[in-house]
């Protein structure tokens, strides 16, 4: 009897030490690796920034991604005034270390969104958001902008790139999302976001945005074709949800404003 206990108590001590010596491991690893999972994950933003501009070259380095992104200048701007902030308006000196997202979810950070005019279904927008414009020549050639909104199962999370016309979509890619392989999921094929490219998101100098998502495709005589793309084969909600977020953040309440006021150079 006392050797089952002794037993008893030896499996229970090598358990506990067992269990000590992982949690510590476990801790140390995740501890150690922090720096190089953040790196990675701002590697993964800026490679899909370069994307949706189209500045993303086939096997292109570390390196290289790095030097392209630093072409671009990284600023904060008020989504209500669409005049460029400092970053330490949120807190930061950094403006790439603004998490837009984050403030979302902060109610002194963000606004609620009225569900009339929720239309990409975020429930609450940031008041500052975080856009990216390349300049040559003294010139700007491009801005690119974060997009969010829901789908049929998820989130997307992207981003939208225009010409320096502030009109012409150069592209548009999503990051992160949770939609149905082969269907909605067909927001990653090539071929589909290849459509996005030379359309126009506004009519003539308004900033109500038109783009639509066309179910069975867009006609070669279409009216408004520059507005339009093909929706996604079999997945009517994740197309539609595109469509919403999309118009959500070209409009009056995304980033319209700071569209028409550095078109105008008041900003």
């Amino acid at each position: 009897m006392a050797k089952a206990k002794e037993t008893v108590s030896r499996t229970l001590i090598v358990a506990l030490v067992l269990s000590v010596v992982f949690s510590v491991v476990v801790s140390v690893a995740a501890v150690t690796l922090r720096p190089a999972q953040i790196q990675n994950q701002k590697l993964d933003i800026v490679t899909n920034i370069l994307s949706a501009a189209g500045m993303l070259e086939p096997g292109s380095s570390t390196q290289q991604i790095k030097e392209a992104f630093e072409r671009f200048d990284v600023r904060l701007v008020d989504l209500d005034t669409g005049k460029f902030v400092e970053p330490s308006t949120v807190g930061v000196e950094d403006p790439m270390k603004y998490n837009m997202y984050k403030a979302a979810s902060d109610q002194k950070m963000s606004e609620m969104i009225p569900p009339s005019e929720d239309k990409a279904g975020i429930k609450h927008r940031p008041n500052i958001a975080k856009v990216y414009t390349l300049t040559e020549n003294g010139k700007l050639v491009r801005v690119v902008l974060p997009v969010h909104g829901y789908g049929l199962w998820s989130t997307l999370y992207g981003f939208i790139s225009l010409e320096g016309d502030l009109n012409t979509i150069e592209g548009l890619g999503f990051y992160s999302h949770a939609e149905t392989p082969g269907l909605g999921g067909e927001v990653d094929n090539p071929r589909w976001k290849k459509q996005w490219v030379g359309k126009k998101v506004y009519e003539d100098d308004t900033y109500e945005p038109r783009i639509q998502l066309v179910k069975g495709g867009v006609s070669a005589d279409a009216r408004n074709k520059q507005h339009k793309v093909d929706a996604l084969s079999g997945a009517t909600l994740t197309s539609r949800g595109v469509e919403n977020l999309v118009n959500y953040w070209m409009g009056e309440n995304g980033f319209a404003t700071f569209l028409q006021k550095l078109r105008e150079g008041e900003v």
